[in-house]
Parts: C-alpha cells; structure tokens; sequence
C-alpha cells in the first residue's frame, strides 16, 4: 500500500473531487455501465448540491499522495439519522494499491459504533462483493428507512440498470 494520508477536503478542492469522480467513472464501461448527463440534469444536480453540502460541513475526506494530490475520497452523510457512504472513488491510475480500502475504512472508523449505510450497484466486482468482504450485508428494500428508500428510488429513477441498485449496512 502507498503511503497515503487521509484528509479533510478543503472548501476549495470541489473540482479535484469531481476529476476523479469523471476519472473513475470511466471504469464502469468495461461492465456496460455509461453514465451520460448533462450539467443540467435533475440527478446531477441533486448529486452537486449533496456534494457541495458535504465538502463546506467537512464530511468529504481525500487520500492524497506522497506530493499532496488527491487520488480518491470518501463523502459522507447521513440517513434515517445513521451514517451513510454516498460515495467512494479512487482515481483508476492509483486503483489497486489498497486506496479505497483505506478510504472504506476511514469511513466506517467515521461512523463509531454506528451502523454505516451505502448504495451501490449488486452486479459490479468493485462494488457489492468488495463491500461484502468488509462486513457490509444486502439489505432488502422493505427493511430500509425511509430515506434510504429515498436514496434508491432516485438512483433507481436515473441511472443505468436500475433492478441492480441496492441497499447495504455494515453493523458493529
């Protein structure tokens, strides 16, 4: 693993979290996933605003590199008053190397001994199957709270291959 510092994000680092977040996008075309909106469009908007929320309340940590770059994050938030993972990303020139790993575990350090909450997609290897290796379980939709529910119907309404969005909570 690199040595690697995690950080709080400073106010002025939005679009290095969204260069990585493009960056690490691209990864989900090798499994048919294309994320393709517009700056407009009602889930991005939504997605800038929790974002922009998250950065100016200090919930977005950065793991940045040996020269001070950021090569991924963690943004944080809550749901149903638990804490809730709204995104992870690693930067895919520095994927590999134990980063988000790091990240996942400062995340679920954040949490306490709170359960920590997250959506993703069931069929991608670097999602689902990766957070089930670290203690996060499926959580069936009707056993949800209601703004996780919320969380997933909007993803469900916008991205791709909606049926493949789910719920999981890792619990101490």
């Amino acid at each position: 693993m690199p040595n690697l510092l995690i950080r709080k994000a400073q106010a002025n680092e939005y679009t290095a979290l969204l260069k990585i977040d493009e960056a690490a996008n691209t990864l989900f075309e090798g499994v048919g996933i294309q994320f393709e909106f517009e700056d407009n469009h009602p889930f991005v908007l939504e997605e800038s605003k929790r974002w922009q929320d998250a950065l100016q309340n200090g919930r977005i940590y950065f793991a940045v590199d040996e020269l001070e770059q950021p090569v991924g994050f963690i943004i944080l938030g809550q749901v149903d008053g638990q804490p809730y993972l709204d995104q992870i990303s690693v930067h895919p020139d520095c994927m590999g190397q134990g980063i988000g790993l790091q990240l996942l575990h400062k995340a679920i350090e954040l949490s306490g001994d709170e359960p920590l909450w997250l959506t993703t997609y069931a069929h991608v290897v670097w999602n689902k199957p990766f957070y089930e290796k670290h203690g996060f379980k499926l959580v069936n939709d009707e056993l949800c709270g209601p703004e996780v529910c919320a969380a997933l119907q909007q993803q469900r309404l916008f991205l791709p291959f909606p049926e493949q969005r789910v719920a999981m909570v890792r619990k101490i």
